[in-house]
């Protein structure tokens, strides 16, 4: 690993996790564990719910695009990094990094729209079950995972441009496993006053509005549950609710940790840390959350198993 000297960097060098030789090959076979783990289970959930006509309701088209958005999040991110346990230099191209910063705030930003309308969706099917069908039409869900999905692509635009415009002329090495913000910032030779300054504004935009949307979404729910007499009601309103209340407190809480701050106050192994969480295990656990929780698609998997082999 060294340092550029001329007045353009074309390529960087990642630090990695770690530096330690003797790590890189059971970390290698640790995160590959994860990542079989990830889109198997993303993958599955995906599958069960194309296959079972009984999922085919709007809670589970958004779990649907959770999962598909969960394997890409985890996509992007994971086999380069796989790749620079096995590489003594761990390099990737200027084109390359601004790409995969690019899809990975996309899907990142997304997730928090996705995450919000999804307690949207628990909240008219708990507090307006008559009109559930109605408000949750086909159409509606359609252009609600639309919308989620163009709203991460503008703003990932936004961040996309101001971080082009920084200059990379001095050291190419980022102390990080792969193209994040915060870490590119830290080794350019620019100003990145506006690019702090779009994190804590848009950051703090994403989060602010569709955690609101969330904690208001879910007062209502916890209203109409108090409210429900049968206390098999209550435990079917909890459980679905449970699954994705889960979620979204391990997805905010690692992501407000890392960004609704300076910059310059983390350590980059404290940013290393809160990275791997919301990067590798979210997309991880999240088919596992919304699985062991979740009856009606244990139920289906089992219906799935039984015509397979009956067949």
């Amino acid at each position: 690993m060294g340092v550029r000297n001329q007045s353009t960097v074309t390529e960087f060098l990642f630090s990695g996790l770690t530096d330690q030789p003797e790590l890189q090959l059971p970390l290698f076979f640790l995160f590959l564990g994860i990542y079989i783990v990830t889109v198997v289970g993303n993958l599955s959930m995906i599958s069960i719910i194309g296959l079972s006509p009984q999922l085919h309701i709007p809670m589970y088209y958004f779990l649907s695009s959770l999962s598909s958005l969960d394997f890409c999040y985890s996509s992007v991110i994971v086999p380069q990094m796989l790749v620079g346990f096995l590489s003594r230099d761990k390099v990737i191209s200027y084109f390359g990094c601004m790409t995969q910063f690019f899809l990975f705030c996309m899907l990142a930003v997304s997730e928090f729209y996705l995450l919000a309308v999804m307690a949207y969706d628990r909240y008219v099917a708990i507090c307006s079950p008559l009109l559930y069908n109605v408000i949750m039409s086909p159409r509606v869900c359609s252009l609600l995972v639309a919308a989620v999905f163009s709203v991460g692509f503008t703003l990932s635009m936004v961040y996309e441009v101001f971080l082009l415009q920084l200059d990379f002329c001095g050291s190419n090495i980022i102390t990080h496993y792969y193209c994040d913000i915060i870490p590119l910032m830290k080794v350019s030779c620019s100003s990145t006053y506006i690019d702090e300054l779009l994190i804590f504004v848009i950051g703090g935009f994403n989060m602010v509005a569709t955690s609101l949307t969330i904690i208001i979404s879910y007062v209502f729910i916890l209203s109409s549950i108090l409210h429900i007499q049968s206390k098999e009601g209550r435990s079917k309103a909890f459980s679905t609710c449970g699954s994705h209340l889960t979620a979204v407190l391990i997805f905010y809480g690692s992501l407000m940790s890392m960004y609704l701050k300076p910059a310059a106050s983390s350590s980059a192994t404290q940013e290393k840390v809160t990275s791997v969480f919301y990067t590798i295990v979210i997309p991880m656990l999240n088919p596992l959350i919304y699985s062991l929780r979740n009856k009606e698609v244990q139920n289906a998997l089992m219906k799935l198993l039984r015509r397979k082999t009956s067949s």
